[in-house]
């Protein structure tokens, strides 16, 4: 049984976006990619807009969109927030659909895609290691702190899933962060290490076998090897065990999918993601931290654990959206507006 379950959860740790026609027409109806509902379409005077940028992290070129608020005046000082997006996902997905909410708010907001994934640069491409996914962020508030209305002062940080697990690393030692959210926050070292739920605690030791042999592949001038591309049928992930997984197969793979989203990476990643803790030296914070997971999301436990060991925090709390599963905090209305609603009383009190 615990092999089957392995089986299964690997396999759905391996979803990726498969193509079609439903999925090309969404984000090219949208002359920014963006994929969710109530995007910007065109950028006009007094409104919202959106401002696709790019910038150097380590050599890299790193490709953003920074979105300022109605009557942006770049005489003025705004409150500004960083958005981390989640494992797999890109800037024009979830992560810019807060981006944009917090905008709408009086917010100058930027998302970037991580390094060697979606449009930024970086070979070989989809590497997926924490210490590039904690350097994004500080990457992000390097830029944005240089951007004309700025107030550096009034700094936040929002990460959403994976970017919320790098957050909370990024938070412990950038202490320009005024104050802390997450949303559906994935610890993705917990669960490289042990599994979804503790589902592959029997395989840890040969998973890094694999994962060393991959490196020894590269070092040698080998091919990469990849994982998280298996392709799975709609009967096959109706089966799967985890709500993530199957509502993560809709988000990702149909409902709002982009051409520059998908779960596979290389393999020797394991290396650095295996060894990798979200909630560790949670001590650190001590700034105002607020977490927010669906009061039904499978996920909950990683918000919870990491949530208890931030002993440091000041004002910290931990907000369940009731009813929510952990895909549905990324795009159904009502469980978005009741993250919107928590987050704008957060960071209005704290920045």
């Amino acid at each position: 049984m615990k092999h089957n379950m392995f089986r299964t959860t690997l396999l759905a740790a391996m979803i990726t976006i498969s193509s079609g026609a439903a999925l090309a027409a969404d984000y090219k109806k949208n002359p920014f990619t963006l994929t969710y509902d109530g995007a910007i379409t065109d950028n006009v005077k007094g409104n919202v807009n959106i401002h696709p940028v790019t910038y150097k992290l380590n050599g890299i070129d790193i490709a953003a969109n920074v979105y300022t608020p109605a009557n942006y005046d770049p005489g003025k000082t705004y409150p500004t927030v960083v958005v981390a997006h989640p494992n797999g996902g890109v800037k024009e997905q979830v992560a810019g659909l807060y981006a944009q909410r917090l905008a709408e708010q009086g917010y100058i907001s930027i998302t970037a895609d991580a390094a060697y994934q979606g449009a930024s640069g970086g070979t070989p491409r989809n590497v997926d290691k924490p210490a590039h996914r904690i350097e994004d962020i500080h990457g992000m508030a390097d830029f944005i702190s240089q951007y004309a209305g700025v107030d550096v002062e009034r700094l936040g940080l929002l990460g959403i899933c994976g970017g919320g697990g790098y957050s909370l690393k990024a938070a412990q030692t950038d202490k320009r962060f005024s104050a802390v959210a997450t949303l559906s926050m994935f610890d993705s070292g917990l669960v490289r290490r042990n599994g979804y739920v503790d589902s592959q605690l029997d395989t840890i030791q040969q998973r890094l076998k694999q994962a060393s042999d991959a490196r020894a592949q590269e070092a040698a001038g080998g091919d990469v090897i990849y994982t998280g591309d298996a392709k799975l049928t709609d009967e096959q992930i109706a089966q799967l065990p985890f709500d993530l997984y199957r509502q993560g197969f809709e988000y990702y793979g149909k409902t709002h999918a982009h051409p520059n989203s998908t779960f596979r990476y290389t393999l020797s990643s394991l290396l650095d993601l295996m060894r990798f803790d979200a909630s560790s030296n949670m001590d650190l914070i001590d700034k105002p931290l607020l977490m927010m997971a669906g009061s039904k999301a499978d996920s909950l436990y990683m918000t919870q654990n990491a949530f208890s060991l931030a002993t440091n925090a000041k004002d910290k709390e931990l907000f369940l959206i009731d009813g929510a599963t952990h895909i549905e905090t990324y795009w159904q209305p009502q469980y978005v507006n009741q993250a919107m609603d928590k987050l704008n009383q957060f960071f209005a009190k704290n920045l």
